[in-house]
C-alpha cells in the first residue's frame, strides 16, 4: 500500500491506515479516496497531494 504526502502541510495519508475519523476505511487506495476530500489538517484537496517516495 502506498502513503499520500499534502504538499502544503505535510499530513500523510496512509493507505493501510485510511482516516476513519473522517469516513474513510482502512485499506482504501488513493484513487478510491473520494474526489470532495481535504486534508484533515489544513483543508487543501486531493490535488494537492504527492505519492511519497
Amino acid at each position: 500500500m502506498k502513503k499520500y504526502v499534502c504538499d502544503v502541510c505535510g499530513y500523510i495519508y496512509d493507505e493501510e491506515a485510511g482516516d476513519p475519523e473522517n469516513g474513510i476505511a482502512p485499506g482504501t487506495k488513493w484513487e478510491d479516496v473520494p474526489d470532495d476530500f481535504v486534508c484533515p489538517l489544513c483543508g487543501v484537496g486531493k490535488d494537492e497531494f504527492s505519492e511519497e517516495a
